[in-house]
Order: structure tokens, then C-alpha cells, then sequence
């Protein structure tokens, strides 16, 4: 989120600063392990379609300015036991958006994907013009974009204090303090390093996925990316791309981590594979030889689920974007043009309303941050 509003301000004429703690594209955030989902039809308020619209848009625009291959249209399918979940109403706001999606049931699942072993309980949303993102690849576009027009990034850079006031924000790292007329935090899982100065309703959360070792009818080209709900959580995955293996996460449960703590890395917890395995033999047979990866990453989850977009409550200009709730990388790209236009004019034409921070219950406050990336 940040390397996109570092982006978009730049390209507009804002003298533009990045901090990071880390070297973007890192492992210590929430953008590494290759690939993240893009779908544009959505449960939850339609403000989702609408900004996935324009956030596939945005991505394709940084594709051709950075000469890079970000977005695979691979297709993603939908799937859901009708007794947890329907998806009529995701299907009803996509249509309206004139969103290309196929209500299929079971038997027409497995007759277009036979290698699924899925009841007849099942149905599916498939999206055809839906895929994957190349995750590290769109943060060095992004990086590669910013920087071409002016912006600067320090890396390596942890910020230890934030102070703010009218007109001027003041970060404090241990590379000395800089200072701006605006700041953005997009600290992701970090966001508990930021308080007292900024206390947000998120918790970090660990968590974890898998590559395995899966037949050729799973690998790209051949098997779209996926969600799967079903009676054994929830979860997401991706066609193996060039050999790597089918991979696969889960979207619910999940390890509390403290900002700062050593990340138990994948196999700590029996369920770390126990669990994606399960589900793999289960519904995806074939996709569930042995592991050849694992890797443990972070979510940083709001109580709803939804994100916070919004200035400080004691500081308007100081804007807030986190909460992302381990579905919001598709949106980045958009989220940065969002940011921009709320650091430059303090209003945006995309809605917003539906991650007001003041949903909330109102939050002690007392101290802040420029563009922070994991802090």
C-alpha cells in the first residue's frame, strides 16, 4: 500500500519520502511467496467490485510503465459447500457491475475440472477473467515506478517515534528524524509498534502456507486459482506455476504475533501442514503429494474483517491504511491512488466510507509517521 501512494504521489509532483524497516520486496510483511489472488466479484459491501474493477486496472497500467509481467488472468474458482455459504449475493453485485462470472454446481465443477473431488453439496463462482498477481514483482514495479519520478526510499530504516501536529508531521528513526507536511501509515502487521500515537483495532496475526507436489492437470495454464469453503475453514490457492507445486493457504485461524517477536517459522505447529494437507486430500487429490515449501507470513486482522482507510482522529493529516485482513494485496495498486488523493486534496472519488476507522468504538491517542511500509 505504501510503495503504490509512494508511486502515485510522486508521479504527481509530491516531494515524497519512504520509510522502511526492511528492503522492499521483503519476506517481514505481508506481500512475499509469490502470488496473491485477484477477484473482482465480492462478498461484503459492493465498494469491493468497484475498487477491484479499478484496481485491475491499475495494475495493468503498471504493467505496460514497467515493462514487467504482474497479472495472470488464470481464472479463479470459487467453491463452497451450499450449507456454509452462498454465493448469490456476490453474484448479484458482480452482475450489476457487469462483472463476467458462472454460477456452476457440482457436477458441472467436475466436469470441467475432473481432477476436483468435490459432493454434490457443493456449488461454485467461477470468474474467468479473474487470476493472480505476482506479489514481489508489482512491489518492485511500484519501487521502480516511485523512484523514477523523484521519490526516495530509505530501507533498513526502523522508525522508533512519530510526533505530529498542524501542517508538519516528524519521524523519528534510527537514522536520524525527517520531516513532512503530511504522513501515510501503512505499517501493516507493524501497526501495534505505532501506539500509543496511533491504537487501531488489529490484530497480527501468523500464518502459514504450502507448495505440494501436484499431477499436470493442477499446473498453470492448465487449473485456475481457487477459495474453497467448506466444514474445514477456509481457504486459497494457485495453480503450480513453472513446477513450483500447487499452493495453498488458509484464510481463517491463525497464531497471534506480537510486532517485533522472532515469526515461528512453517512446521512449528503440526497443523502448519496438517491442515492444508487435509483439505488437499480431501478435494484436490492429485495436489496432494509431498511438500516441497512452506512459509510462514502475517495478517493483520480487524474485527470485521474490513479495511481502515482514514485520516488520524487527532491529526487530518496524517492518513491511516491497514487492516487489510489478508485479502487486501489486489487492492494496493488503487489504495495508493486512494492515499494520494486524500494527502494532496483530503478527498477521494472512490468510496470510502465503508473503512471510516470511526466504525469503532473511539481509541486512546497520543503520538505518529511519511509513507511507512513495515515498520
Amino acid at each position: 500500500m505504501g510503495m503504490s501512494a509512494g508511486y502515485n504521489l510522486a508521479r504527481r509532483g509530491v516531494k515524497t519520502l519512504l520509510v522502511d524497516a526492511f528492503d522492499p520486496p521483503h519476506t517481514q510483511g505481508s506481500h512475499h511467496g509469490e502470488s496473491r489472488l485477484i477477484r473482482h466479484a465480492y462478498s461484503g459491501d459492493p465498494a469491493y467490485i468497484d475498487l477491484a474493477l479499478r484496481a485491475d486496472t491499475l495494475w495493468k497500467e503498471a504493467e505496460q510503465l514497467s515493462g514487467t509481467e504482474l497479472l495472470v488472468r488464470s481464472g479463479v474458482l470459487n467453491l463452497a459447500d451450499s450449507t456454509v455459504y452462498s454465493f448469490n449475493g456476490p453474484i448479484e453485485e458482480a452482475k450489476k457491475r457487469k462483472v463476467q462470472v458462472q454460477h456452476l454446481d457440482a457436477e458441472e465443477v467436475r466436469r470441467r475440472w475432473p481432477a476436483l473431488n468435490i459432493p454434490g453439496s457443493f456449488a461454485a463462482m467461477y470468474e474467468p477473467d479473474a487470476g493472480y498477481l505476482y506479489s514481489e514483482r508489482c512491489i518492485s514495479a511500484y519501487r521502480q515506478l516511485a523512484l523514477g519520478h523523484g521519490a526516495e526510499l530509505l530501507t533498513n530504516t526502523p522508525v522508533v517515534n512519530v510526533t505530529a501536529r498542524e501542517g508538519s508531521v516528524t519521524v523519528h528513526t534510527t537514522n536520524g528524524d525527517y520531516h513532512g507536511a503530511a504522513a501515510i501509515l501503512s505499517a501493516g502487521a507493524w501497526f501495534g509498534k505505532l501506539t500509543p500515537f496511533v491504537h487501531l483495532p488489529i490484530k497480527a496475526i501468523r500464518k502459514v502456507v504450502g507448495w505440494f507436489e501436484s499431477s499436470p492437470v493442477f499446473a498453470a495454464g492448465n487449473f485456475p486459482g481457487f477459495t474453497l469453503g467448506a466444514e474445514e475453514g477456509g481457504y486459497y490457492g494457485f495453480p503450480s506455476i513453472d513446477g513450483a507445486g500447487l499452493k495453498i493457504g488458509r484464510h481463517d485461524t491463525g497464531l497471534e504475533w506480537k510486532p517485533g517477536t522472532p515469526l515461528a517459522p512453517f512446521g512449528s505447529e503440526a497443523s502448519d501442514e496438517g491442515d492444508l494437507r487435509k483439505v488437499l486430500e480431501s478435494y484436490m487429490p492429485g495436489a496432494a503429494g509431498r511438500l516441497l515449501k512452506g512459509s510462514a507470513c502475517k495478517y493483520e486482522h480487524t474485527p470485521d474483517e474490513d479495511f481502515i482507510i482514514d485520516c488520524h482522529p487527532l491529526h487530518s493529516n496524517v492518513l491511516i491504511a491497514g487492516g487489510f485482513s489478508g485479502h487486501g494485496f489486489k487492492f494496493s495498486s488503487v489504495v495508493g491512488e486512494i492515499l494520494a488523493d486524500l494527502a494532496i486534496g483530503g478527498v477521494t472519488t472512490h468510496n470510502i466510507q465503508p473503512f471510516s476507522l470511526s466504525r469503532f468504538a473511539p481509541p486512546d491517542h497520543s503520538r505518529t509517521s511519511l509513507i511507512l511500509e513495515g515498520i
